[in-house]
């Protein structure tokens, strides 16, 4: 036996290990398109620049979602 105090963490199934790193990929993705937007600015492309900050956010929404609702138990 090991000292210490037992493990109580919740243990998650493989599906919401599956969803919850969907979920974080979809955030790195929406955190590429929301830095990445900067340069539509720069390049006096502004409506290319708005339509990335929008599309980023929207991404980053389902990524959020995929993450909160991976930590919940069916």
């Amino acid at each position: 036996m090991t000292s210490g105090t037992p493990d109580r963490s919740p243990r998650r199934t493989p599906e919401q290990d599956r969803a919850r790193l969907t979920g974080l990929f979809v955030l790195g993705v929406a955190l590429v398109l929301l830095v990445s937007s900067v340069t539509w600015f720069g390049s006096d492309q502004a409506g290319v620049g708005i339509a990335q900050l929008v599309c980023g956010l929207v991404v980053a929404g389902v990524g959020g979602y995929l993450v909160r609702r991976s930590g919940t138990r069916p």
